[in-house]
């Protein structure tokens, strides 16, 4: 398997501030807004952007875990089970202006479980999109974010890794492909 990496994390931090910059440019005070990461890589995305957030507005936000493992249109067409992750959100988005975080985004399919997962806590005003890692290409479903750390062009054959120093040891992206076997 080959890998390429995408942003080093230099690249890394700057794309995290940039991003909160423009949330904080279209939300200003955040009165109306909550921040909601999907798990399980979502929330790694929403606790920085969280914390770059709240050292500029000397405030603290309203911020939420959303698990969609039940809301996956494949968690019964796997052959193991599928082992759900936390759901935080104790607040209502009832009214509210709710931006959805995730890591990356490709088919389409984890943003519009989140999507329905959501509902489940009151029908907000407006949901807009944060994604990290914008993959572009092989969509199932028309989504996009509104919000985009980096666009990566990739193929079938790629996977793209959003790898946290917490987790992994070191902030970066790496893209992986596969290497073909003939035969």
């Amino acid at each position: 398997m080959e890998k390429r990496l995408v942003l080093n994390s230099k690249h890394f931090e700057i794309t995290l501030k940039r991003l909160a910059s423009q949330l904080k440019e279209n939300h200003q005070t955040f009165e109306n807004t909550v921040l909601i990461g999907l798990q399980p890589r979502g929330i790694h995305v929403l606790e920085r952007l969280k914390h770059i957030i709240e050292q500029d507005l000397k405030k603290k936000l309203q911020c939420g875990q959303l698990d969609i493992t039940f809301y996956r249109d494949d968690f019964r067409r796997r052959e193991q089970p599928l082992i759900p992750s936390v759901t935080n959100i104790d607040f209502i988005i009832e009214g509210k202006d709710v931006v959805l975080i995730d890591d990356v985004l490709f088919s389409g399919r984890t943003i519009r479980s989140g999507l329905d997962a959501l509902l489940a806590f009151g029908r907000p005003n407006k949901v807009e999109l944060l994604a990290f890692i914008d993959r572009r290409f092989k969509r199932h479903l028309p989504i996009q974010a509104d919000y985009i750390g980096k666009v990566v062009d990739t193929l079938t054959n790629e996977r793209v890794s959003v790898e946290w120093k917490e987790i992994e040891g070191e902030d970066k992206v790496v893209l992986f492909t596969q290497k073909k076997t003939n035969g």
